[in-house]
């Protein structure tokens, strides 16, 4: 006798019956730029087919991609006046607050999520407060609380704190509670490392910082075990899903967050990753529709429930069509 595991793919129907991992329209997130500083719909040169939008855009654009099946969007804002205290990040008639108050109210059952961060309203493009070239970790905890709380106010269902100031899950869900929204879940960004790959996303959003870098307080990408005890710490915190940032190049740590924790988890594929795969199409040397499948089932093969892509509107469109 012979075992020929070859059996189980000699034919489509085969590998279908057998398939580990399979991808599903309520896997994706689409994350979408709305921008106080345009009149109209603006290309992001560096990541073909994703634009900047108006608030008025925005809504509509939402709205279809609702119809075509995607059920949650994430929002980036990008304020029309920055400053060194964020104030746009948290103000009641903030970009971010006025399209989600939109959304839900032309779209109800659409899940919103939100960026809590600081670094597209800040004037030096830093994710914190910065005194004397560093940023001051306890002095940025209220701002993000507040911009969460602000969030939640406007009706977003899901808050996304991603600038990896230690203790700011806490700190958020305090404040939430405090302030009545129980119910608002917290997506952290637990394991967001400091990536070459983040280039594309900072035209996007407007939000590159002016001095150094991020290193200290972003993860260094040589540590794993690091990532967990930054899981661990923020699932002790009362996160509720955890995201690991970028996708690609930390596929083993998504797939160690996953087997420890069993929380829901997302994985972000980002802006680098989409403008590569995206260049290599345009130049003949990939398939875009075969490689981009490829890697989405990599993302749940690792171990994501949930992945943020560019790709979300395509990907409905090619598991449809088989």
């Amino acid at each position: 006798m012979k075992n020929r595991p070859r059996r189980l793919r000699s034919s489509a129907p085969l590998r279908d019956l057998v398939r580990e991992s399979t991808l599903h329209a309520k896997d994706f997130i689409l994350p979408l730029f709305v921008s106080e500083k345009i009149t109209a719909k603006t290309p992001v040169a560096s990541m073909p087919g994703v634009f900047q939008f108006t608030v008025e855009e925005l809504v509509p654009h939402a709205l279809e991609a609702a119809e075509a099946g995607i059920r949650s969007v994430l929002l980036f804002g990008i304020p029309g006046e920055k400053n060194e205290t964020a104030a746009q990040a948290y103000a009641e008639k903030g970009v971010i607050q006025r399209t989600v108050r939109a959304l839900k109210k032309e779209a109800p059952g659409l899940i919103v999520l939100t960026d809590v961060c600081l670094c597209e309203y800040m004037s030096h493009g830093h994710c914190g407060v910065l005194a004397s070239d560093r940023i001051l970790n306890d002095e940025s905890l209220p701002l993000l609380a507040k911009t969460a709380l602000s969030h939640a106010a406007a009706g977003a269902d899901i808050v996304a704190p991603s600038d990896m100031m230690d203790g700011r899950v806490a700190a958020i869900r305090s404040a939430l509670d405090d302030g009545g929204f129980q119910n608002t879940v917290i997506m952290s960004y637990a394991a967001k490392f400091c990536s070459a790959f983040y280039g594309p996303f900072r035209e996007a959003a407007e939000s590159a910082p002016a001095i150094g870098d991020r290193r200290s307080y972003q993860m260094d990408a040589a540590n794993g075990r690091e990532a967990l005890r930054e899981v661990e710490q923020d699932i002790r915190e009362a996160a509720d899903m955890i995201l690991v940032k970028p996708g690609l190049p930390y596929l083993d740590i998504l797939w160690r967050v996953k087997e420890r924790f069993q929380m829901p988890t997302a994985v972000y594929n980002v802006s680098g990753e989409y403008a590569m795969i995206k260049a290599a199409a345009a130049n003949g040397w990939l398939n875009e529709r075969e490689t981009v499948l490829e890697t989405m089932t990599a993302f749940k093969r690792a171990g994501a429930d949930l992945i943020v892509t560019y790709w979300a509107r395509e990907m409905l469109d090619w598991l449809r069509a088989g």
